[in-house]
């Protein structure tokens, strides 16, 4: 993948081919891996661990500013922060934490956010297929705020680009990679989001 690097990003940034032809051409690409090692070739920088460690670094000033959002954003805010008291992991208090940041950037989580249970894998099936971006989380039935997901991954133009990613923060950095990799276009309705994501946490 290293040495077909040149080769590859010509093709993106020529061609821009669609995700389902694209993974069949270079299906080595579409690992957590492989996905990770093509941010560090692209911008010389770690993905999901860079990711993670400045989200940790800016939480306790994110939560001053979000709580400080009032009116209807506020209070959407307020109910998205809720799991944090009844789940103490850092991986749902960094999930929180970016949902809640899309409110008070204006803009709709639920766009990008996707949850399902796992008792209905076709309706979930057709659903993702309509979908043009987003990371879908399938929950587990019958468990709680403390039950990891029995899934994670994200979709690209119904296309299942990568899964079992373990939870929705690496998923969201790994989305990133996903767009730089591809040379895609941050979505109208979420651009801000992912301008954030970009400037403060990449």
């Amino acid at each position: 993948m290293a040495k077909t690097f040149a080769y590859r990003r010509q093709e993106v940034v020529r061609n821009k081919p669609m995700i389902v032809e694209f993974k069949i051409r270079w299906p080595g690409l579409f690992t957590v891996a492989e996905m990770e090692a093509e941010f560090v070739r692209i911008t010389t920088r770690p993905l999901v661990s860079k990711f993670h460690a400045q989200l940790d670094q800016h939480t306790a000033q994110l939560f001053k500013v979000l709580k400080k959002k009032g009116g209807s954003a506020g209070n959407k805010i307020s109910r998205i922060l809720l799991p944090i008291r009844q789940n103490e992991t850092i991986e749902k208090r960094r999930e929180c934490i970016l949902k809640a940041l899309c409110i008070y950037l204006n803009e709709d989580p639920n766009i990008l956010f996707k949850e399902y249970l796992d008792t209905d894998d076709t309706a979930v099936q057709r659903e993702l297929e309509q979908l043009t971006l987003g990371i879908y989380s399938v929950k587990v039935e019958g468990g709680d705020a403390t039950t990891p997901p029995a899934d994670v991954g994200i979709v690209i133009e119904g296309v299942e680009v990568l899964h079992d990613l373990g939870d929705v923060t690496s998923a969201c950095a790994l989305l990133m990679g996903v767009i730089y990799a591809l040379n895609l276009s941050y979505p109208m309705e979420l651009k801000a989001f992912f301008e954030v994501l970009q400037k403060y946490f990449l």
